[in-house]
């Protein structure tokens, strides 16, 4: 028999917890995005914990800025940035307030809505791609700067809500080193994906940039 996910939103307390266990179980949750257009829902296979100002990897990790400042706020809203000159990243703020550690959505399954999600991903081969890493995710879900610091557990008609969904199994989660970091942030085991799912994107080692001659 097969059940239902289950369409309970996550709350608040869920997220004020210390990252490293909320980030494993972000698995198999539903994020539902609400567009215009109609909703887009998304099940997570893949997560990466940031510990905030005892994190080198963390955007906190020199303190508050203007372009970090949601981290720093209560837990279950979003921090939203800008990366490369071209894309988004979404995360979801954990932990209590003022401890800016937070959960980067790195990849899932679109589940409804891949119709709106396939034209913003134009450049997707099938629909496993769609949403395959973490830049891909928010440009399938329409997300930007203006969604940093949305409330995920506003209610029905927020513009991002997570939902209890099915949660992964813990044998079903593997972890490993976080994708792209370098530094002392490099041997942190803080990425957490769904075993053998193909949504999850590869790995990819920190490549450290040239200095300008």
């Amino acid at each position: 028999m097969i059940v239902a996910p289950d369409r309970t939103p996550l709350p608040r307390d869920f997220f004020d917890r210390p990252v490293l266990e909320v980030a494993p179980e972000l698995l198999g949750r539903v994020l539902v995005r609400s567009t215009p257009d109609g909703p887009i829902e998304l099940r997570l296979t893949e997560v990466e914990a940031y510990a905030g100002e005892a994190d080198p990897g963390s955007h906190a990790y020199r303190g508050r800025t203007a372009r970090n400042s949601v981290m720093f706020g209560p837990p279950g809203h979003a921090y939203v940035y800008f990366t490369y000159g071209m894309w988004h990243c979404l995360n979801v703020v954990c932990g209590p307030e003022g401890t800016a550690s937070g959960v980067l959505l790195r990849a899932g399954e679109i589940t409804a809505g891949a119709e709106l999600a396939r034209e913003r991903r134009l450049s997707a081969r099938n629909d496993k791609e769609l949403a395959k890493g973490p830049a891909r995710l928010a440009t399938a879900l329409d997300v930007g700067r203006n969604l940093d610091g949305a409330d995920f557990c506003a209610g029905p008609d927020a513009p991002l809500t997570l939902l209890r969904g099915t949660p992964t199994p813990s044998e079903q989660v593997s972890n490993g080193p976080r994708t792209g970091v370098g530094g002392e942030g490099s041997v942190h085991p803080w990425r957490f994906w769904t075993t053998n799912d193909p949504t999850v994107s590869p790995y990819r080692a920190h490549v450290p940039r040239r200095r300008r001659t």
